[in-house]
């Protein structure tokens, strides 16, 4: 299934670069976007140069983020490549700035979706997945980051309106991939029971979070209660919800944003 959404969000990239930023001269993001920049001045094809041009990285992401989403990546690269090569590189519309925003819209909206099940769509993707995993800066800005390389290209090669108009479309996708991959974000919980342990060994069981406990009463009724804190990501939120009203529905359970984490938190 993880497989066949790669697929498609592959399809969704090659369509949002086919039908509204190649017709133009309008890069994309990673490398991709330098597989187009070649393709355009160059006789090779896109989809092929797409290919070779991810190799090397595929290699760095197998040793890096492990072979299950290497293998996800790899199918990313050759479905994507392919839907390159197949689909027409023809504008659905001749307004430059409409097949800016979409362009970069519907190639984020891509990446997005082979970001949150598991995979990268290569290139430079794999790259700020490795640098997030260590920070604390999201993939979203990382890839706009490191594509101000393209931007500088696109400018040199072409003209700097076009430059700009990359510029543009790079900032839409990488925010349209925040918008949807989100596993960057952390969240503190603090749950507010009276069957901590029973909770306790079932979150040490099932999650790989540190556990902070500390004694407390209630204000009203003067029950002893515990009080566990957890810093985590937010697709694991809910596991952890129901993990707690397992034992104890009647746990009071606070969410609230971390905004930066200085210690030994896990990113995988």
């Amino acid at each position: 299934m993880k497989n066949l959404i790669v697929i498609v969000g592959s399809l969704i990239i090659a369509f949002g670069f086919n039908c509204f930023l190649v017709p133009h001269g309008i890069l994309s993001s990673g490398i991709s976007g330098i597989a187009i920049l070649i393709g355009l001045i160059t006789p090779f094809d896109i989809g092929l140069l797409n290919l070779v041009l991810n190799l090397p990285l595929l290699v760095l992401g197998y040793f890096k983020l492990g072979k299950k989403i290497t293998i996800s990546t790899m199918i990313c690269v050759i479905s994507l490549s392919a839907f390159l090569y197949i689909i027409p590189a023809q504008s659905i519309t001749d307004n430059i700035l409409l097949s800016t925003i979409f362009g970069g819209i519907i190639g984020g909206l891509g990446v997005g979706i082979i970001l949150k099940y598991s995979g990268t769509s290569g290139g430079l993707d794999i790259i700020a997945i490795i640098i997030s995993r260590t920070s604390n800066m999201s993939v979203g800005l990382l890839l706009t980051g490191m594509n101000g390389v393209i931007v500088l290209i696109s400018g040199a090669v072409f003209n700097w309106e076009i430059a700009l108009y990359t510029l543009l479309s790079i900032y839409l996708s990488g925010k349209m991939v925040d918008t949807l991959y989100t596993n960057h974000e952390k969240l503190t919980m603090q749950i507010v029971t009276t069957k901590g342990d029973l909770i306790r060994k079932d979150l040490v069981n099932s999650i790989y979070r540190g556990v902070t406990i500390t004694e407390g009463y209630g204000g009203f009724t003067q029950e002893k209660k515990q009080i566990l804190m957890m810093v985590v990501t937010r697709y694991e939120t809910m596991q952890i919800k129901q993990i707690v009203r397992n034992h104890d529905e009647k746990a009071f359970i606070n969410i609230f944003e971390t905004v930066e984490v200085d210690g030994n938190f896990a990113r995988n």
